[in-house]
């Protein structure tokens, strides 16, 4: 009978230690698995990110091959030099913009019922900010 006890006893230690092997081995791979799962995640939010990247730098780009205008000068030998120049505002357009802001300002200190006052000042200080910007932007064609 003690024979008996003393085979248990030893057949239960054996199990319990390739327990304990294969519980730590099964630990080990799922950490390994997360650790897996969590760098594929990231290597997609990085990529993401460069696209993102990609796509703002051709969209400043196409912003600012828009304000560019190309100007060919041809001359007497026949070649042509070409220049590029940014765009800016016309001068009807800040007429427009800074005649609508004195206008309205003037407007609203002018009259008694004040938002009305601006909105008038500003629609006819804009017309003639515009037409006044028109008239140099005419003059500046000419030369």
């Amino acid at each position: 009978m003690k024979v008996l006890y003393v085979l248990l006893a030893a057949l239960s230690i054996v199990s319990c230690q390739n327990q304990d092997k294969m519980d730590i081995n099964k630990a080990k791979q799922a950490s390994i698995d997360s650790m897996k799962v969590e760098i594929n995640k990231q290597k997609v939010i990085d990529s993401m990110k460069v696209e993102m990247a990609k796509l703002e730098k051709e969209k400043e780009d196409a912003k600012a091959e828009a304000r560019k205008v190309v100007i060919v000068n041809h001359q007497a030998d026949g070649t042509a030099t070409t220049t590029t120049k940014k765009k800016g505002w016309s001068s009807t357009a800040k007429g427009a913009v800074i005649g609508a802001g004195v206008g309205a300002i003037t407007g609203a200190a002018i009259s008694k019922k004040k938002g009305e006052g601006a909105i008038i000042g500003g629609l006819a200080g804009a017309g003639v900010g515009a037409g006044t910007g028109a008239i140099i932007d005419g003059s500046k064609k000419k030369e």
